[in-house]
């Protein structure tokens, strides 16, 4: 990676990185280090995208991301691959297929979106979650939760059937978290939203939920999100809250026409009985959104981070740069710093702490003119 220092009013001594974007060198200023293009369209011929991607720990320096390999003519359907890094993302490969939608069901072809890792600490196995629909639908706002594990670090994947209580469609987002509850049960919250107002065959209304499961393969609804009149709040990613017991979660948000707020802002909403109620939600004046999902978290020493995405003109093609703020112990959000700005078409990042304070982030990209044309590693230090 080459590194060269630039004067000027607005990045005042910041230094300016090179990196190479889908044949293409892109300069880009943040505060994230040793970045790497992990995967492109060059990986998967004939897919137009690559996007939302996912990661987790296996062990110490041991990284899977899983995402997802669109399909010609589908909005946000395709397939679930995954990458291992056995160096703390030095270096990627051994992409294997984790859900393929060419595969049969009986008679029924699936494609699938927005899979979610996760490993039980202490256990070897990983999950990996994600939605699947019907391969006819146009997009996946229909979708069904399926679910595989690998008990090899991400090298091979096996399916699993869920036992859903849960019947409606869901889209997937956020990460799973693990709580204990006053008895000492240990439970797993995953966020999930129903968008199904107009974009798929069953219609019904938008509502976001918390599902719960004690062993991550049966699940049911811990609890509903109050949804606002005028505001729609999805894709939340929930932390621990301040106080002892408390849950806090921060949610996309836009209108109901999916454009963005007059004054773009997440909102959040906090249960004070592990998930099975939630306040109505309130906006967050601190912290920016304009419809795209943002990654929402705490680190063991206690201090929140918030990665969201800031384009060039507030609320106007929103999906470019990615900033952050952060939140020490007690304190107020800082001001907004710089995570990735190259001028080019960035989203969805996902996150994982793997020592105290040390961050992994991973996010799709493009170019200036497409965007999700491959996926891109990076490492955060908060402390």
């Amino acid at each position: 990676m080459k590194v060269k220092l630039i004067i000027c009013m607005t990045c005042l001594m910041a230094p300016v990185f090179t990196v190479q974007v889908f044949g293409q060198d892109a300069t880009f200023t943040g505060d994230v280090e040793k970045v790497k293009v992990i995967s492109t369209l060059t990986d998967h011929p004939g897919a137009p995208k690559v996007l939302i991607p996912h990661i987790v720990e296996w062990k110490a320096n041991h990284l899977v991301v899983a995402y997802e390999v669109g399909i010609a003519g589908k909005t946000d359907m395709g397939d679930i691959v995954s990458l291992v890094s056995t160096n703390d993302g030095d270096t990627w490969g051994g992409q294997v297929m984790i859900f393929d939608h060419r595969e049969k069901h009986g008679v029924k072809h699936y494609a699938y979106a927005n899979p979610i890792l996760y490993k039980i600490p202490g256990q070897n196995l990983l999950w990996c979650f994600a939605m699947r629909n019907p391969l006819y639908q146009r997009n996946s706002e229909e979708s069904q939760m399926v679910a595989a594990y690998s008990g090899d670090g991400g090298r091979s994947w096996n399916e699993v059937e869920l036992i859903m209580h849960y019947a409606g469609s869901l889209v997937l987002a956020g990460n799973v978290l693990q709580i204990m509850e006053d008895q000492g049960e240990i439970w797993y919250l995953l966020p999930a939203h129903r968008n199904a107002v107009s974009n798929g065959p069953v219609g019904g209304n938008r509502e976001h939920f918390v599902l719960k499961s004690k062993n991550l393969l049966e699940w049911e609804v811990a609890g509903y999100i109050p949804q606002p009149d005028d505001v729609w709040v999805h894709e939340g990613h929930i932390a621990p809250g301040e106080k002892a017991g408390e849950l806090i979660m921060v949610m996309r948000t836009a209108d109901h026409a999916n454009q963005a707020l007059s004054t773009p802002r997440a909102w959040s909403s906090k249960s004070t009985d592990f998930g099975r109620t939630w306040s109505y939600p309130k906006e967050e004046p601190e912290l920016y959104n304009a419809v795209s999902e943002a990654a929402f978290g705490k680190t063991v020493s206690g201090t929140y981070y918030y990665i969201y995405n800031d384009g060039p003109a507030k609320g106007v093609d929103s999906r470019q740069a990615l900033r952050y703020k952060v939140k020490r112990k007690g304190g107020a959000w800082s001001g907004e710093k710089t995570f990735y700005d190259s001028g080019t078409k960035n989203s969805y990042p996902s996150v994982i702490e793997v020592k105290p304070g040390e961050l992994r982030i991973v996010w799709d990209s493009g170019t200036r003119a497409e965007t999700r044309t491959q996926i891109v590693f990076g490492k955060l230090r908060m402390e």
